[in-house]
């Protein structure tokens, strides 16, 4: 009995044996990673840049790690932290989370970090007379929302979809979100195509493609050289906007030029 006992305390202090002889995390590449990519929306301090994003200062590092951990292998679900965790390593995980660990939490609730200058200064301007000059080549619809989505391409995107080719500079993508016009039951209405009826538009969101443009964005994040703006429905900039999220989501998409319509794009343009 005393035999046995022995080998089950022993098997119970393997996991804490195991971490105390694995390697120290470093805390200099973990505040490296966190300053290149993390703090984007999380702050390099550990305070993140908005309300909707939580703050990692102070969190304990077994759980900090976890979470990256089940980010990266897809078990826990989000598209800006799946495309991020997917390009980090184990090491890295263990030294970011160690990094922010190691810091003193937010004083107060509503303090903030300043977003990247280079991921809310945009490049991009929204284009004049688009819904006119360019070509609505899909329309996508959300009535769960509500939402319905119109995707404009200038003649530079198109002509490179339509003979196959990777999309070159000069490439513009407009996306116009609106409500969907209501009926007096509140449901939205469809048109004799069967797509949703726009009615208020919400945003518009641009992304453009230009020699140069990704030579600022953190390796984690970039895009090629595409750059993305937003677009209040009075055609101002959000200035609020943090595009690392649009970055981010479009990152894992580097196959297909990191459009999310790329199949509808090119099945549109070879009809034309």
């Amino acid at each position: 009995m005393k035999r046995f006992a022995f080998v089950f305390g022993a098997a119970a202090f393997a996991p804490a044996l195991a971490l105390a002889q694995a390697a120290a995390p470093d805390l200099a590449a973990g505040k490296a990673k966190a300053e290149q990519v993390c703090a984007a929306c999380h702050g390099a301090n550990g305070v993140s840049v908005s309300a909707t994003v939580p703050n990692l200062a102070g969190q304990k590092q077994a759980y900090l790690a976890s979470q990256l951990t089940a980010f990266k292998s897809g078990a826990r679900k989000n598209a800006v932290m799946n495309a991020i965790a997917a390009q980090i390593t184990p090491a890295d995980i263990a030294n970011t989370a160690a990094f922010y660990a190691g810091l003193q939490g937010a004083a107060k609730s509503g303090n903030t970090s300043s977003m990247f200058p280079t991921l809310l200064n945009t490049r991009v301007k929204l284009p004049e007379d688009y819904q006119k000059k360019y070509t609505l080549y899909q329309t996508v619809n959300y009535p769960e929302r509500p939402q319905v989505r119109h995707l404009y391409a200038n003649d530079v995107a198109l002509k490179a979809a339509k003979e196959g080719k990777p999309t070159p500079n000069g490439a513009i993508f407009v996306l116009d979100v609106f409500t969907p016009k209501l009926d007096a039951a509140g449901k939205a209405v469809a048109g004799k195509d069967g797509n949703l009826e726009p009615d208020k538009l919400l945003f518009t969101s641009v992304m453009e493609k230009q020699a140069g443009w990704g030579k600022d964005i953190p390796d984690l994040l970039k895009n090629g050289d595409w750059n993305y703006g937003i677009f209040n429905a009075d055609k101002t900039p959000r200035g609020a906007a943090n595009l690392a999220e649009c970055f981010a989501c479009h990152k894992p998409l580097d196959r297909e030029d990191y459009l999310f319509s790329f199949k509808p794009l090119r099945e549109f343009a070879a009809k034309k």
